[in-house]
């Protein structure tokens, strides 16, 4: 496993490990030895980069990453990074207000059992309060009180990250970025190159259309977002499938399977494409089982991708993807 430097604080793994799905919702059932078989594979694969979120199960994503924790002598090898801005208690907007802001910082603390926050970041929250400095001065609080060691913001627009970017003390930003979700690379990579901002590349597989194992016959359980969120009914929809519908996802990953070569994977194909970007510190793709991590973790042994792939990925995006994505973007 390579790494990368992360804003000048700590290198981490190139291909880290999102978790979602260990909160047991939104992606189906994954129960707790699942969870922790996941979590071991991924120390196994030297993935030292964990991000997660106080919303992702109320609690239990942080809470199980807590005991896995507790079961290592390394603990210190890994890079965890959370999220808070989206919990139902208190809710919007009484999440945004200082003290609500550190008792969920503090909270975080408890549930993952640490005694600093390696990285905290704002959960899809609101444009119009991430534009107030005042807003972040909280953060700046509880990094210098030593709470948390740096602060980030998870977006969803291109918008919302040329807008965070402005931030002060902004260590990180967390975006969508695929084979489908392309507009990244030329509205702000290199500002954040330039100012040092790590990135963190959510939904690298697209909801695991990227892994090219989808077909129409594909069926997912009525607890998982991709049956529910199809269309954006609970949140963005660029969240589920990068904003494609399903059925125009699926004609477009058969128009890029004869360009995955016949040694790799389409999803460790997909994941190389996201690593050859420079500005890319880390991509954290989840995973239900064991051996999904694993075969994620292989992108970083791959070699980078040829030009005129990258050249012809580029084309097809502005062609055959684009017109299509719906949600913010």
């Amino acid at each position: 496993m390579k790494s990368r430097m992360f804003a000048g604080i700590r290198e981490v793994s190139e291909v880290g490990l999102g978790t979602w799905q260990l909160g047991g919702a939104e992606w189906g059932d994954v129960t707790d030895e699942s969870a922790l078989d996941i979590l071991r594979t991924a120390a196994d694969c030297d993935i030292t980069m964990i991000d997660t979120a106080d919303i992702y199960g109320q609690g239990r994503s942080e809470t199980l990453i807590g005991k896995f924790l507790r079961e290592r002598t390394d603990r210190d090898r890994f890079f965890i990074a959370t999220k808070l801005g989206r919990s139902s208690t208190p809710g919007w907007p009484e999440n945004f207000l200082p003290a609500t802001i550190r008792q969920h910082v503090e909270d975080s603390l408890q549930r993952l059992g640490v005694e600093a926050l390696d990285l905290i970041q704002t959960h899809c929250i609101p444009p119009e309060i991430t534009r107030e400095n005042s807003f972040w001065e909280p953060f700046r609080e509880l990094q210098h009180e030593g709470k948390i060691k740096a602060f980030g913001a998870s977006v969803e627009s291109v918008a919302e990250a040329k807008d965070c970017l402005q931030i002060a003390g902004l260590s990180s930003l967390q975006i969508i970025f695929n084979v489908f979700r392309q507009k990244p690379i030329d509205a702000f990579f290199a500002t954040a190159q330039q100012k040092n901002v790590a990135l963190i590349v959510r939904l690298p597989l697209a909801s695991g259309l990227l892994s090219g194992r989808m077909s129409r016959d594909t069926q997912f359980l009525p607890t998982d977002h991709r049956t529910f969120n199809r269309d954006g009914q609970a949140f963005n929809v660029g969240e589920t499938f990068a904003g494609l519908p399903f059925a125009t996802g699926l004609e477009i990953i058969e128009e890029l399977r004869p360009q995955v070569p016949s040694n790799m994977s389409m999803a460790e194909w997909a994941l190389r494409w996201c690593l050859d970007f420079p500005a890319v510190t880390t991509v954290i793709p989840g995973a239900t089982r064991a051996e999904q991590v694993a075969a994620n973790a292989r992108a970083s042994s791959i070699n980078p991708l040829p030009a005129e792939v990258h050249q012809q990925l580029r084309e097809l995006y502005a062609t055959r993807v684009a017109p299509h994505i719906r949600g913010k973007y």
